[in-house]
This record gives C-alpha cells, sequence and structure tokens, in this order.
C-alpha cells in the first residue's frame, strides 16, 4: 500500500498528529484529495478530506487544532463514517482493503464532484457530490449520457483528441466550477474520459467584489490626489497614514517626512505649532484652527473625526487650505468665466437627457424643489401626504418616491378611494373573511395592504375616506396591521403609504368632516405641489415632452407655431398638467398639417389668449434696429416675469452680466 503516499495519488497517508495548517498544506498539493491519518503502528485512524477542511474553516477553528478532531473515522463495511458523530465506529485497517474499493470509497467520500464517461460518452461513475450538482442521484445518472444533466460538458472532446484541459472554468445551473478534464487510457487507447471540478462560485463572487473594491480604492486615491485642499489623514492613535500632493504643494512638507509618524512627535519636533488632530482625538469632535508649519507657511486647518461601530475614533481626516491662495482664485476666475460657462451648459443638458431619460419633466424651480425632495424622502420609509390641485401630479409624486426607494422591488398599488363606493371600499382595503357577507368568495379575499407586502400603497383622494374607514386606517398607520371584514385575528403588514388630496384637511377637521388624529398621522410629512399657473416657465419643456410623446405614439412628426406656445404660456390652465396634456394631444390628432397652428387652438385658448402679429415689423428698413426691438422686447418680458436679473439670465440661458449689459444698451430698467 505505498502507492496512497505517492503525490499524484487520491489519498496521502500521514500522521494523526498533524495540525489543520498541516492538513490544509497537504490538501493543496497536487492529485492529493484525501488524507488517511495513521497512529504510530500505521493503523488507520481516519480519513480527513477537502469538506472536513472546509467543515473546520466555517467554524473558525485555530489553524494549530489537531486535524484527527475534525478526521471522519472508518466504518466497519470499510466505507468512511457520515460525520463525526460516529466516533464509536470499529477501527478497520486501509491497508488490508482492496486497492479498487479503497478507491471507490475515497471517490466517493470527496467533496469534490467527480464524473467518469466510457467512449460512447456514457456515465460509468459519479460520486455523491456530482449527482448533488446534476440535481439527483448516482443510480439515476450511472448510464446516462453525460450530456443529458452537463449541457456543456466537454469529456466527448476529451475521448476525440485524448488530451487534457487542466483548469477550465465552467458554468452549470447558478453555480460556476473549475474544472480538469483527462483521458482515461488503458496503455496508449483512450477507453474514456474523467472530470473533477471544484466549485468557486463563492470565490468568482468575491474575485468580483475585490476587483470592484480596487476600483473604488483607486477612485479614491484619484479624487483625494485630484483635491485642491490638501488632505492630512491619521488613524485613531495620530499615526499619519496619507497625505496627498496637495498637502505638499501648500505646507512644502514632503510625505516621506510624515507618513507612519505620531503627530505628538511632529509637533515636539517642530514641524508645527499646534495640532488639530489631536484636539479631535481629545474632544472626539470637528475643530479648526491656524496652524503655523516649520516651512513659515500658515495654513487653516479642519479636522473631522471618523468613528467605528463602537464608537470609537478610528481615522481624523484634515483639509488644509493656504489662505493666501484665495485672494489668487479670484483673478483666475474671470479667465475661466468662458470654460466654466460652456461646462455648465453641456451638464445642464445631460442633465435634461437624463429628465427625459426617466420620463419625468422638471423644468421650473419649484419643482425642482418638489423633485429633490421627493428624492429626499425615498431614503426614508415614513407616510407622507401629497396636497395639491386636480391634476398637478400628485400620482407622479408618488412613483418617484417609489422608485427610489428600499422598497422599489415591491409592489406599488394605487387606489382612489373616491373611486370606489363606501360599502366595498372597507373589503379592497383590508380584504374580508371567507363567507363575511353575502356575495363574499368562499376563499376570501386579500386586501391591498396584504397584497402590498414589502411596497407602497398610494391612497388617491384620501380626502374622501369616510370617517368609519378613517379609524381602522388610523390602527393601519399605528400598529401596522390589518383586521379583514368578518375577522377578529390582527394581520401584520409591511407597506408604505403616501397619501393623496386635493382638499384642505385641515379646514375638514375643523368642520368635523375628518378625524383630527388621523390627518395628524397622516401629516407627518407634508408636501404641497403647486398649480401649474404658479410655475409657468416648466410649461415649454412640458408641452414638448407631451408633443414628442404623442407623436411617438400616433407615428406623426408634428410641430408647433411659437405663437400657439405663447398662447399656452399665457394661459391659466385650470385641470393644470393633466389639461394641459389632454389639450396637447388634441391637437395633435385634429390638426391636418404638419404644424400646430393658431387656428388650431381649442376655441377656450383663443378666447383667453390676444392672437400676436403674423411678423415683426421692420425698422426704417434696418435689420439691426429690428433685432435690437425684438430683443428689447423679449428681454423686458423675461425681466417681467421672472423679476430679477439672475432668473431672467437663467430662463434666456445667459449669464446674468449678459443681461446687465443688455438693460443697459437697450434702456431697459427693473421695476421692483
Amino acid at each position: 500500500m505505498d502507492a496512497p503516499q505517492q503525490s499524484s495519488a487520491l489519498l496521502k497517508a500521514v500522521s494523526q498528529d498533524i495540525t489543520l495548517g498541516e492538513g490544509a498544506s497537504f490538501l493543496s498539493q497536487d492529485g492529493v484529495d484525501a488524507l488517511c491519518l495513521r497512529d504510530g503502528e500505521g493503523r488507520a485512524v481516519g480519513v480527513f478530506a477537502h469538506q472536513d477542511l472546509a467543515k473546520a474553516v466555517a467554524a473558525q477553528v485555530l489553524t494549530r487544532t489537531p486535524a484527527k478532531d475534525w478526521a471522519r473515522p472508518v466504518r466497519e463495511d470499510c466505507g468512511l463514517a457520515e460525520d463525526n458523530a460516529a466516533t464509536d465506529a470499529p477501527e478497520v485497517n486501509l491497508t488490508a482493503l482492496p486497492m479498487e474499493r479503497l478507491l471507490y470509497d475515497i471517490l466517493n467520500s470527496l467533496y469534490n464532484p467527480v464524473l467518469a464517461v466510457d467512449v460512447e460518452g456514457t456515465t460509468i461513475f459519479c460520486n455523491p457530490a456530482m449527482a448533488a450538482v446534476a440535481h439527483s442521484t448516482v443510480k439515476d445518472l450511472l448510464g446516462k449520457r453525460a450530456e443529458d444533466f452537463v449541457a456543456n460538458t466537454r469529456l466527448p472532446r476529451i475521448i476525440l483528441t485524448g488530451q487534457s484541459e487542466p483548469v477550465r472554468k465552467i458554468t452549470i445551473g447558478q453555480r460556476t466550477y473549475l474544472t480538469n478534464r483527462t483521458p482515461i487510457k488503458d496503455g496508449e487507447q483512450v477507453i474514456g474520459a474523467l472530470a473533477v471540478l471544484q466549485d468557486i462560485s463563492e470565490l468568482a463572487a468575491i474575485a468580483d467584489q475585490l476587483e470592484r473594491t480596487k476600483e473604488l480604492t483607486s477612485e479614491l486615491d484619484a479624487i483625494i490626489e485630484s483635491s485642491f485642499d490638501g488632505i492630512y489623514v491619521t488613524d485613531g492613535e495620530g499615526r499619519t497614514i496619507r497625505v496627498n500632493k496637495a498637502y505638499e504643494r501648500i505646507t512644502g512638507l514632503q510625505r516621506g517626512e510624515l507618513l507612519n509618524r505620531k503627530m505628538q512627535e511632529l509637533v515636539e519636533e517642530g514641524f508645527y505649532n499646534q495640532s488639530v488632530t489631536l484636539r479631535v482625538l481629545e474632544t472626539q469632535r470637528a475643530e479648526s484652527l491656524m496652524q503655523s508649519i516649520r516651512t513659515g507657511k500658515t495654513v487653516m486647518v479642519t479636522g473631522t473625526p471618523i468613528f467605528d461601530k463602537p464608537g470609537k475614533v478610528s481615522l481624523v481626516v484634515t483639509s488644509v487650505r493656504d489662505v493666501t491662495e484665495l485672494y489668487n482664485l479670484q483673478g483666475k476666475l474671470e479667465r475661466e468665466e468662458k470654460l466654466r460657462t460652456k461646462y455648465e451648459s453641456e451638464l445642464e443638458r445631460l442633465r435634461r437627457n437624463a429628465e427625459d431619460d426617466n420620463q419625468v419633466v422638471v423644468q421650473s424651480g419649484k419643482m425642482r424643489e418638489v423633485y429633490e425632495l421627493a428624492l429626499r424622502l425615498a431614503n426614508v420609509d415614513t407616510t407622507v401626504l401629497v396636497q395639491g390641485e386636480s391634476g398637478v401630479g400628485k400620482e407622479v409624486f408618488a412613483d418617484i418616491i417609489h422608485r427610489n426607494s428600499q422598497r422599489r422591488e415591491g409592489p406599488l398599488v394605487k387606489i382612489s378611494c373616491a373611486a370606489i363606493p363606501e360599502q366595498l371600499l372597507e373589503s379592497e382595503l383590508f380584504g374580508y373573511q371567507a363567507a363575511a357577507f353575502t356575495g363574499a368568495s368562499k376563499q376570501g379575499k386579500l386586501g391591498i395592504f396584504e397584497a402590498a407586502k414589502g411596497g407602497t400603497i398610494f391612497l388617491d383622494e384620501i380626502g374622501e375616506l369616510p370617517l368609519g374607514l378613517q379609524a381602522k386606517l388610523l390602527r393601519v398607520l399605528q400598529a401596522k396591521e390589518v383586521i379583514r371584514v368578518g375577522s377578529s385575528v390582527a394581520v401584520p403588514v409591511d407597506v408604505r403609504i403616501v397619501a393623496a388630496t386635493n382638499r384642505d384637511l385641515q379646514d375638514m377637521v375643523r368642520r368635523g368632516q375628518y378625524r383630527q388624529d388621523l390627518f395628524f398621522r397622516l401629516n407627518v410629512v407634508p408636501v404641497v405641489i403647486p398649480p401649474l399657473r404658479h410655475r409657468k416657465d416648466g410649461i415649454p419643456k412640458l408641452f414638448y415632452h407631451f408633443l414628442n410623446q404623442f407623436n411617438r405614439r400616433y407615428e406623426f412628426g408634428k410641430q408647433v407655431d411659437p405663437k400657439v406656445l405663447q398662447a399656452l404660456y399665457d394661459y391659466d390652465w385650470p385641470g393644470n398638467v393633466r389639461e394641459l396634456m389632454n389639450t396637447i394631444e388634441r391637437m395633435v390628432v385634429t390638426t391636418q398639417g404638419e404644424v400646430i397652428a393658431w387656428a388650431d387652438m381649442p376655441d377656450y385658448l383663443k378666447k383667453a389668449a390676444k392672437e400676436p402679429s403674423q411678423d415683426p415689423e421692420v425698422l426704417d428698413g434696418s435689420l439691426k434696429a429690428t433685432l435690437e426691438a425684438i430683443e428689447k422686447q423679449i428681454l423686458a418680458r423675461a425681466l417681467r416675469i421672472h423679476k430679477s436679473t439672475y432668473k431672467a439670465a437663467q430662463a434666456l440661458g445667459v449669464n446674468q452680466s449678459t443681461v446687465v449689459r443688455k438693460m443697459k444698451r437697450l434702456g431697459i430698467r427693473l421695476k421692483k
């Protein structure tokens, strides 16, 4: 029985006194799949394989622990014990077993899946680990062709070429394996093929995470090094661990002088007159001070503590700025004005494209505030009450919150409290038990609070909720549970509620039409969406958004006359965004030509707006004078609407300085 001791054998005989660390070293050798532990007289006392090592590692056992504590003893029928609990199994001297039986038992005990086929590709051996990979049993797989349960097997190619394929990656189901494929030979004749697999799914995932971590580390290094301000980082003991290039430039000190040095030592040696890092470690909060450096520089430093989970300071990050350089920046700002404007325009274009991709039109300043509030509220799982006139986009606000929240994978259930009869609304919201009332289903029914588990419920027209149901809704908000109609058993629910109304709930509370406690519970975070007439600067963007939408839907290519756009801008839109969208769809489908003209507008729009003149009047036969008159008209209108040169410049897409300069040239005064 000397063969098992060779390095190419599947079983290697070793002393029973080896440690887990030594066992791991043996198992990492090529061809060694299991260790036979022997006592001083050469008797086998157990077998230690890859899965035994894996169990020890999972239990976080020290590497100096004896390997025999995790080995499996030998069964009476010459097999291997199933687990470490079978310590009373009789010992068998493995050297007395037939080699064929010994190898068979060893292969069956391997953690690695093993598969062997004959020259016709028929399975002649597979161990239980391989059967588990194929979600079958050894008995069912024997006699089957390998490609029937491993779709991408290359064993037929091994048989055909007679060449081994070591260390190849293969995917079976959702798992990833490394496989060594080898021909089985009788002399020089290939009589089959053998594959040994190693599951590396977790390793592959770890490798991906490690690669991403490296990328993030590289990005962090690039960000720190590209910072204009100096950055100085120490650990929780005040030892320097990072210094960026800007710090070297500002202070005149080199990172080689500072790294791995404690801040207390640097102060004592005269590098600094005082240290903000030491002060932060003492006070456990952010600190700022003026610091004198050995090189003669005076800098302003701000130190910020970073805490670990137990609440101890693990890092102190210090930002450093040379105060004199701030004055130099003022001169550079003017020279960089054109470049900055170019970048701002490009960023604005990208931002608008991103908003188009998300199918959310955010143009006006007021709606930008509402949109950013929705994004902030998405990060917290609290109840939100959205208020606003009909058609302002309350449902869109709920969509934004849900799409950007941690509940995005759950359902978003929308229900209008005004659209369902009062007698049916309770069962729709809370569900009912079997045969709870006449006509009820024999199986009962889930209410939307149960059906929306893990998601968000949008309760529109919450002001129309009957008083009787208001108490039950309050229970859901407070106790996070519902009671079905016809039942007395409380069912826990996991939902977020976004409610909406176009009514004044506070006034309803004063008149006794709405429960005060429910109003307070809903009004945790109130949000008011302004009507379209108060954010008219967003009308052009909304118009083109809906125009493109309906052009795609109806396969049109309609354009619009600027006079129509002006009329839409001047209209007050009592129906808000919904009315605007319906009006645009009407004009798209009814206009006969390719351009939506003044005549194509609905009558109520024509009555509300004065038809503008057809063409601008040419002044004194001069193109320059005509253009200046038009420019003056546009600029004056922008100032009248936006009330400030800054906002007018934003609306016109120019710099504020340009607006001020043109006002002086054209003789325009801003009316207060």
